[in-house]
């Protein structure tokens, strides 16, 4: 069974920093594709940033330039740097795990609450 926690959320002013970390239960190198969605109230989930095993990353246009996704294969833990933070910011934010085989199988941790007050 595969979990995936989320840490490093809270409460931070506009143009602060924080750093999300996501652990997983096994090697995330078993993983093909690890990142971060986030979701606001009332808001679907979006994509945030994603990293492939080969360690090619890709963001949303939102966040380009202020947020840096990384991961450490020996910790399996996948993080999210985020500076020059903004109350748009603000949502819940989930880290998944997708191993393609057969079918592709897709895996969510619970969630943790980023807020950034103005």
């Amino acid at each position: 069974q595969v979990q995936l926690v989320e840490s490093g959320g809270g409460l931070v002013q506009a143009g602060g920093s924080l750093k999300l970390s996501c652990a997983a239960s096994g090697s995330i190198f078993s993983f093909n594709v690890m990142g971060w969605y986030r979701q606001a109230p009332g808001e679907q989930r979006e994509l945030v940033a994603i990293i492939t095993k080969g360690g090619s990353t890709n963001y949303a246009d939102s966040v380009k330039g202020r947020f840096t996704i990384s991961a450490d294969n020996a910790k399996n833990t996948v993080y999210l740097v985020m500076n020059s933070l903004k109350p748009e910011d603000t949502a819940v934010y989930y880290c998944n795990a997708k191993r393609f085989l057969t079918s592709v199988s897709n895996y969510w941790g619970q969630g943790t609450q980023v807020t950034v007050s103005s």
